[in-house]
C-alpha cells in the first residue's frame, strides 16, 4: 500500500506545476497612490511568516512540488530600497523552508516608466536590475542558500512605451477657468485616472511643435464626472476634430478596457519598420449583443 501511495504522489506531483508561495513581506514600495500598493500589512495579497511556513507543510504533507517563494510590493515605483528587506525577510523563509538545488525567486515587478512631464526622466532598470540581484546573491551567500533562478517581472518598464493612443477631439467646451477637450474614447478604454489619479501626457498628432498656450482636461462621453482621461495638462490651441495622441499606453491601456455603458473596444495597429498592420478588429454592435440571450 505505502509503495502504491508514492506512485501515486509522484504521478500526481509530474502532472502539476512548480508551485511558489506569496509572501506578504508588510512593506510597501512607494507609489502615487495606495491603490497600487500591495505589500503593506494590511494587503490583501499574499501570506505572512507562518502562514508561508504552514503552507509549506501542506505541500510536503500532500506531494505537492513547492519551488519557489515570490512578493510583489507595489506598481509604478522608483525607488527599489524597500525590496531590500523584503528580499531579506524571503531568503530567510527559503532558508527556512530548506530550498536546495533548483528553486525560484522572484521579487515581483512593477518598475517605474515616465508617463508625464513631472515624471522624467525614466528611473534607470540597470540599476534596477543590479540593485535586486546584489541583494540576492548576498542574502544567500549569507545563509548558505544555493542560488534561485532569479525572476523578474519587467512588465511596464517594457511595454508602456510601446504604445500610443489615438482619439479624436469631438467638442471644445469652456466652463469657467477650465477647458475640454472631450474625446472619442476615455474610461471605458482606460480607467487609471478614474481609478488612482494616474497621470498621463497628450500631443497633437499634426504639428507636434506648436507652441503649448493654455491648459486644458481631455475626458470622455462616458455618464461619469470621473470619465477623465488627463487634467491641467499645457496644450496648444485644439480645434474640433482633430487627431491627438497620448503616448505610454501600451501596458493597460489594452487589458483593463471594458464595454461600460455599450462602448466598443477600438481597433489596434502594430506598426513596424513604416508597416501597419491590425491585430485587433474594432468592436461592433453586433460583438457587444452576440453574448445576450
Amino acid at each position: 500500500m505505502t509503495e502504491l501511495k508514492n506512485v501515486v504522489a509522484t504521478k500526481v506531483a509530474t502532472t502539476l506545476p512548480n508551485l511558489w508561495l506569496r509572501l506578504l513581506p508588510g512593506v510597501a514600495v512607494r507609489t502615487h497612490h495606495s491603490h497600487t500598493q500591495t505589500g503593506q500589512h494590511d494587503s490583501k495579497f499574499g501570506m505572512t511568516r507562518p502562514e508561508i511556513l504552514e503552507a509549506t507543510e501542506f505541500c510536503r504533507e500532500h506531494h505537492l512540488p513547492l519551488k519557489g517563494i515570490h512578493f510583489h510590493q507595489g506598481s509604478n515605483f522608483r525607488d527599489p530600497e524597500p525590496l531590500i528587506p523584503a528580499i531579506d525577510m524571503a531568503l530567510g523563509l527559503a532558508k527556512e523552508i530548506g530550498f536546495k538545488g533548483e528553486w525560484h525567486f522572484c521579487p515581483g515587478g512593477g518598475w517605474s516608466v515616465a508617463y508625464h512631464e513631472d515624471e522624467l526622466p525614466n528611473p534607470s532598470i540597470e540599476g534596477y536590475v543590479r540593485g535586486v540581484a546584489e541583494s540576492v546573491i548576498e542574502g544567500c551567500r549569507q545563509r548558505g542558500l544555493d542560488f534561485p533562478h532569479l525572476h523578474l517581472e519587467p512588465g511596464r518598464s517594457l511595454i508602456a512605451r510601446a504604445g500610443v493612443a489615438i482619439y479624436r477631439v469631438g467638442a471644445v467646451k469652456r466652463r469657467g477657468e477650465r477647458t475640454w477637450l472631450l474625446i472619442d474614447g476615455g474610461m471605458a478604454d482606460n480607467p487609471r485616472h478614474a481609478l488612482y489619479g494616474s497621470k498621463y501626457s497628450c500631443l497633437t498628432v499634426t504639428g507636434v511643435g506648436r507652441e503649448r498656450i493654455a491648459k486644458v482636461s481631455i475626458g470622455g462621453p462616458y455618464c461619469e464626472s470621473g470619465d477623465i482621461v488627463i487634467e491641467d495638462l499645457l496644450m496648444p490651441e485644439v480645434e474640433e476634430g482633430e487627431l491627438i495622441a497620448i503616448p505610454v499606453a501600451g501596458a493597460y491601456h489594452m487589458s483593463m478596457s471594458s464595454n461600460y455603458n455599450g462602448a466598443r473596444r477600438p481597433a489596434v495597429v502594430w506598426l513596424e519598420e513604416g508597416n501597419a498592420k491590425l491585430i485587433l478588429q474594432r468592436e461592433t454592435v453586433q460583438d457587444l449583443l452576440k453574448n445576450q440571450l
